[in-house]
């Protein structure tokens, strides 16, 4: 089980480094990306929530008239995020793998929680139509409840309690090197973005580092000197 953030690009991206991803793939999100890879997800965060605000109902100060500012703009005043996506399960036997469908997110990661001990079912996204649901000690994963035919995960309800917990340690380590990451490359914005970053995947205040952590070592086995 991975969290993963569905990646396009905005034509002519230039405000940090990004690496080529293919568009519309999903890029899993962990302690292990490269700098390049972190603003990728960065990118990728500001372009979801690249809203502007509405006159009529919206209290937000207006858009920034720097680039930078901007396109953070949304990301940094919205009280609800989005970040497209959610969690991949793959069966590693079979090579089938549950991905999100559209129109989900990973601010709604904690929703699996509500298969293992809510009303036991619970779906995510469409175009495919994901599905999970509660059958006493098994969770079953159905890749596309639209197909007859549809190719089925299952996995012990332990299981998925294990897989749920790396998953959220995933996502906490990858804020550690968004915040790194972010006060290399957004040093005014820094503490601000890895804020934002968090309550978009859902995850408490106490998972942002109160400070960069300036002996990170990226997957590139580049040390960071933040």
């Amino acid at each position: 089980m991975q969290p993963v953030l569905e990646i396009s690009t905005p034509e002519g991206f230039a405000l940090w480094p990004v690496a080529q991803v293919k568009p519309y793939s999903f890029l899993p999100l962990s302690g292990q990306l490269s700098p390049a890879e972190v603003g990728t997800a960065l990118m990728r965060l500001a372009d979801c929530n690249d809203i502007d605000p509405s006159p009529e109902d919206d209290d937000r100060p207006p858009r920034p008239a720097d680039p930078l500012g901007s396109f953070l703009h949304g990301l940094l005043t919205l009280d609800n995020l989005f970040a497209a996506g959610g969690l991949r399960v793959t069966d590693t036997s079979t090579g089938i793998s549950f991905l999100p469908g559209c129109c989900t997110g990973l601010e709604d990661w904690r929703d699996w929680h509500e298969v293992l001990d809510g009303s036991g079912s619970a779906s995510f996204g469409h175009d495919p139509d994901p599905l999970a649901e509660r059958l006493g000690d098994t969770i079953r994963l159905t890749v596309d409840v639209e197909q007859s035919d549809s190719p089925v995960i299952e996995v012990p309800v332990t299981e998925l309690r294990h897989l749920l917990s790396d998953a959220e340690r995933d996502l906490i380590s990858f804020i550690a090197l968004t915040a790194d990451w972010a006060a290399r490359h957004l040093p005014d914005h820094a503490a601000s973005v890895t804020s934002a970053v968090a309550r978009a995947l859902a995850l408490s205040t106490s998972a942002v580092p109160s400070k960069p952590q300036g002996d990170v070592l990226w997957s590139t086995g580049e040390r960071s000197s933040a």
